[in-house]
């Protein structure tokens, strides 16, 4: 059933009822955003299709283009396990070829394809890299392959196991160091506790282009619950250490989520951008205070964070966060820096 989630799932359940309690005008509607960061998905009890996000790229802001990132949906049913993914880059090609025909809006949706593959491979990757090449012609831009991992198991997705300690596995990293000679950028997704790990990665393979997901993935549930003072002071430094390297890059949003402790989704209405604004500003401002405008990128993180609010107040909200920058630097943040990074064209 389009726009629900099952109750079952680690994420929140989409309530368009719900989300239809909270409508704003939009703020800056001219302003061109490449969304570089949405998943599309058909499992039980939630369906997120191109019909779907067309309602939330059409809903009022100027989406230009976006990219998917993988999201485990539609793998082959059958071959070689390791070649199951490029299933997914299939897929999406489709649905960006879709787009490109101009029948469904001037957005150009998939323009960029980031698609998984078992870095725990090694050198034996590079099958898959190839593969996923050639499924997803000229825009198939990088591999995710998720590495969120606590010592509390109950902040972690039960239906995506992680071991400890993977970015800096020798046999990952030597499927890691497949990516830069294929031109292709890795996006990282992990919790607040492991982004000294990344930057380990980031400075032993300096020439591989890296993107931090979701500001770094900020936990407040579980035995993090309580103490965001206390975590922000710990990744705060942590953010300034990884944006040294300059091979890396951040995403702002994807604070949608259940472990993010918002609990934006309990509430008798949706939050309001203001809302929002005030509670993301500490993570964006420190992101792009330590980045550059030029090395950061809104996201939308769809249809996972529309469990807490809809698609235009989370644009408001991000809009609001930029409200001091330059028009350079705005430039940037919605468009610029995904465009450079994804090498939209």
């Amino acid at each position: 059933m389009s726009g629900t989630s099952a109750t079952h799932s680690p994420y929140l359940a989409v309530r368009e009822d719900w989300l239809a309690r909270r409508t704003e005008p939009i703020i800056e509607p001219a302003l061109p955003i490449v969304d570089p960061h949405h998943h599309l998905w058909d499992r039980d009890g939630w369906r997120y299709m191109l019909p779907d996000l067309l309602a939330d790229l059409n809903s009022g802001h100027n989406i230009i283009a976006t990219v998917f990132v993988q999201a485990r949906a539609f793998h082959r049913a059958g071959g070689p396990e390791a070649l199951r993914p490029v299933g997914e880059t299939e897929f999406v090609n489709g649905v960006a070829a879709m787009s490109a025909s101009g029948q469904y809006g001037p957005a150009r949706v998939c323009a960029g394809i980031v698609g998984h593959a078992d870095l725990r491979l090694g050198a034996a990757v590079e099958e898959v890299l190839h593969a996923h090449i050639r499924a997803g012609g000229d825009r198939f831009r990088g591999i995710r392959h998720i590495t969120t991992w606590d010592a509390d198991a109950s902040v972690m997705n039960p239906s995506y196991k992680v071991p400890p300690g993977l970015l800096g596995d020798t046999t990952f990293r030597e499927g890691f160091a497949r990516l830069a000679p294929l031109d292709l950028s890795f996006d990282a997704w992990l919790f607040h506790p492991q982004i000294g790990e990344l930057a380990a990665l980031a400075r032993a393979l300096p020439q591989t282009r890296i993107v931090l997901d979701h500001v770094g993935g900020p936990v407040a549930i579980g035995t993090y619950a309580g103490k965001r003072a206390d975590e922000v002071e710990r990744w705060r430094p942590a953010i300034r250490d990884l944006a040294a390297c300059p091979n890396v890059f951040v995403k702002l949003g994807g604070m949608g989520m259940r472990i993010n402790g918002f609990a934006f989704h309990e509430g008798a209405d949706p939050p309001s951008s203001e809302q929002l604004e005030a509670a993301w500003r500490p993570y964006v401002e420190t992101c792009i205070e330590s980045f550059g405008a030029a090395r950061c990128m809104f996201e939308s993180n769809f249809p996972v964070d529309k469990g807490s609010y809809s698609y235009p107040v989370c644009w408001n909200a991000f809009k609001r966060l930029a409200s001091g920058a330059s028009a350079a630097e705005k430039a940037d943040l919605f468009a610029g820096t995904a465009t450079r990074f994804y090498q939209l064209g």
